[in-house]
């Protein structure tokens, strides 16, 4: 019971240390961001020890890590800032799926850098979402700060295959459970060829899949189409490019509370 509330606790800190300061664009010292006293590490060391699906954590540079964590206003106690401070990236699944961290040689982005010119243009600034994680096949993982719906702090996924902003209901601590425990090929159906695996261990971080027909296109089967790397901030800004062009310049599949509801906001785009 204890360790379900600290768990709680640690999610909403989460939330506090990244948008608190956005409100004001003060930055808060990293001596203030760098809890002693009950950091979120060992609970998440914990889910990593204890993890279903191969899960591996990429040294940190204690420096880089502290310069990430500043810019990225995150604290220590929460799993976010947790995950800055202490590696350089986390691969799950051979490195299918990829964990922003403070970077690494295999995985050479952070998640402040990573950001800043997508997000954000300054460190500090209010941010519609932030992005965490990717994987092999073009597909983005994000903090919504309300940029993608109404449930502030939850996780989106930007999939290949629709290019629309998927809800996944969790935020980032059940998101990183939900990477290290659930079955990934039930989520990713359709977006996995028959010999994957033959291809991940290797890749490179800031590279990603692309795929001609597009995963978008109707009919299109993963394992009867041609494929080449690609570097993944290319792949980034074509895909949020090419999701407003397909969306209505929307991209993002709001909380819906009605199929009407719904239809009259994609009408009032479309005008």
């Amino acid at each position: 019971m204890r360790s379900a509330s600290k768990t709680i606790l640690i999610l909403s800190l989460t939330l506090f240390s990244s948008i608190t300061f956005a409100q004001d664009n003060k930055l808060i010292s990293l001596e203030a961001l760098i809890n002693k006293t009950d950091p979120a590490w060992p609970l998440v060391q914990k889910w990593i020890d204890s993890a279903k699906n191969k899960v591996e954590v990429l040294p940190v540079d204690s420096a880089k890590a502290k310069e990430v964590l500043y810019n990225s206003q995150m604290t220590t106690y929460a799993t976010l800032g947790s995950v800055i401070y202490n590696t350089g990236g986390i691969m799950v699944d051979n490195g299918w799926i990829r964990i922003l961290g403070s970077g690494s040689e295999r995985l050479n982005r952070n998640i402040a850098e990573w950001n800043k010119g997508k997000t954000l243009k300054e460190y500090g600034d209010n941010i519609p979402y932030l992005l965490i994680a990717d994987d092999a096949v073009g597909g983005f993982f994000a903090i919504n700060y309300g940029g993608l719906g109404k449930d502030i702090k939850n996780v989106y996924y930007l999939e290949p295959n629709s290019l629309t902003w998927q809800p996944l209901g969790a935020g980032y601590g059940e998101f990183l459970v939900f990477c290290f425990d659930s079955d990934l090929s039930k989520f990713y159906k359709g977006l996995r060829w028959s010999s994957w695996n033959q291809f991940i261990a290797n890749l490179d971080g800031t590279k990603t899949y692309s795929f001609r027909p597009y995963l978008w296109e109707e009919g299109t089967d993963i394992d009867k189409c041609t494929r080449k790397l690609v570097g993944i901030e290319e792949m980034y800004r074509f895909n949020i490019m090419k999701s407003k062009e397909l969306n209505a310049g929307k991209g993002i599949k709001k909380d819906e509370t009605s199929k009407e509801e719904t239809k009259k906001e994609e009408t009032k785009n479309e005008q």
